[in-house]
């Protein structure tokens, strides 16, 4: 997939479709409502069985990372100016995202979610600024790559933060599945904070067996992946010393991100569900040309 790369000085007028925008917002405000159901049903579960949770007496947040993978930047723009602005936008590709990163405001944070080569973590990690969050990281390499990107970065420019990873965990045992084995998170989690000063260790990430996922279709269906990850959780805090709030869980997709929530879970990937059916790869485009609205 090639991209055509825009810069946002060049393009400081991409134009929204009146309608389109409309219909993200509509979607979004619709994924919003089923997020808050689900947070309270949350603490209302906890409160029944008198867990020592830190949601049970305080407002649950969950962060939705809107998936805009092979939408336009124009989809992102929608919903990122609309007044109840998103600002956690997710990309699969890290070509996609560094060329969306280039044209969008700055105030956006990314999310890089999907799988991510080792070669292109350096890249990725000091070229985009507001990269907030690489959720993919299953390997010291790809940590000690951000790590170094980072640091370059840092040399250029002041950061206000370190760049948030999450380490991804094979919670299905899936050979296809990208991700460490549970047993050797704590590791790897370990490696990322005494390692790598420029990066923080945010939490843990799964993606789960396909078919769990299609099953779990409902905020009381129980999904064995997000019990893993969570029972995994709780070794990694105990093993390193830290505080399970310290350590978000993100988990759930537009399919099942109501039951993750239930289960635990402090962030969720919604694409679909916000932006439509995804194009071919081959036909996707980082840009739609949008007519100016005549007055």
């Amino acid at each position: 997939m090639t991209f055509k790369v825009i810069d946002m000085a060049e393009d400081s007028e991409m134009r929204v479709d009146a309608e389109r925008a409309k219909q993200l917002v509509e979607n979004i405000g619709a994924v919003y409502q089923s997020i808050t159901k689900a947070a309270n049903g949350r603490k209302v579960l906890a409160r029944a069985m008198l867990l020592t949770m830190v949601y049970a007496d305080h407002q649950i947040q969950v962060r939705l990372i809107a998936v805009s993978k092979l939408k336009p930047a124009n989809d992102v723009l929608a919903l990122h100016q609309a007044p109840q602005k998103q600002v956690d936008f997710g990309e699969n590709y890290a070509q996609e995202l560094m060329e969306k990163s280039g044209m969008l405001p700055k105030s956006i944070q990314w999310h890089m979610i999907g799988a991510l080569q080792t070669n292109k973590c350096k890249p990725l990690a000091e070229q985009v600024a507001n990269l907030y969050c690489v959720s993919s990281v299953d390997t010291a390499k790809k940590a000690d790559a951000l790590e170094k990107g980072r640091a370059a970065l840092a040399e250029k420019q002041e950061l206000s933060s370190r760049l948030r990873v999450l380490v991804q965990v094979n919670t299905s045992g899936e050979a296809e599945k990208s991700g460490v084995e549970p047993s050797e998170t704590a590791a790897l989690c370990r490696h990322v904070r005494e390692k790598c000063p420029h990066l923080q260790l945010a939490g843990l990430m799964t993606i789960g067996a396909i078919a769990r996922s299609q099953q779990s279709t409902n905020a009381d269906s129980v999904n064995e992946d997000f019990v893993a990850l969570r029972e995994t959780r709780d070794k990694v805090v105990v093993e390193l010393g830290m505080e399970a709030k310290d350590l978000e869980l993100s988990m759930g997709m537009s399919s099942d991100f109501e039951a993750a929530i239930t289960q635990g879970s402090d962030e969720v990937r919604v694409g679909t569900t916000i932006f439509g059916e995804r194009p071919a790869k081959k036909d996707a485009k980082v840009k739609n040309d949008v007519a100016e609205e005549k007055s």
